[in-house]
């Protein structure tokens, strides 16, 4: 209700995830990196699914994401290598698709087997597309994309 107040549309059978990402989008990240960069960090662990979580509060991911000028440039996160714990997310990721689409797709058995075997990683994702458009004051993003999609808007 309280999200509601401040503009941002709630529906009867949004989850906590829904809610949190539709104000994450709508009211945080335009606002961040504006004057300088921001870093948004320790996104609950349902809203990173390839996270593992943090040592000290498991609450938590390791998880953050670099903004500059409302857009994000950068998200990275500590690669989750608990085979059982990445198969316990993605079987509740697929009975909320179930619930919602009524569908349902395969979860990938050699993923989940290859985790068993990986050492602790992380890594950062650069959205070079992002940032060309931030350098070149482009209006949006398609404006600098190498291969831009055909949305067939122009038709």
């Amino acid at each position: 209700v309280a999200a509601a107040s401040q503009g941002v549309r709630v529906a009867t059978d949004d989850s906590w995830s829904d809610i949190f990402s539709r104000v994450l989008v709508e009211k945080v990240e335009p606002r961040l990196g504006l004057g300088q960069p921001s870093v948004l960090h320790s996104y609950p662990v349902s809203e990173a699914a390839l996270a593992r979580p943090q040592p000290s509060d498991p609450r938590f991911a390791e998880r953050f994401e670099v903004y500059l000028c409302g857009v994000e440039l950068a998200n990275g996160f500590g690669e989750l290598t608990d085979a059982a714990e990445q198969e316990r997310r993605f079987g509740l990721e697929m009975d909320v698709k179930s619930r919602v689409y009524s569908e349902r797709y395969p979860i990938d058995a050699d993923f989940i087997a290859a985790l068993s075997a990986m050492p602790p990683a992380s890594g950062v994702a650069l959205g070079l597309d992002r940032l060309a458009m931030l350098a070149t004051g482009a209006p949006g993003i398609e404006f600098v994309q190498w291969n831009p999609v055909d949305t067939g808007a122009d038709r």
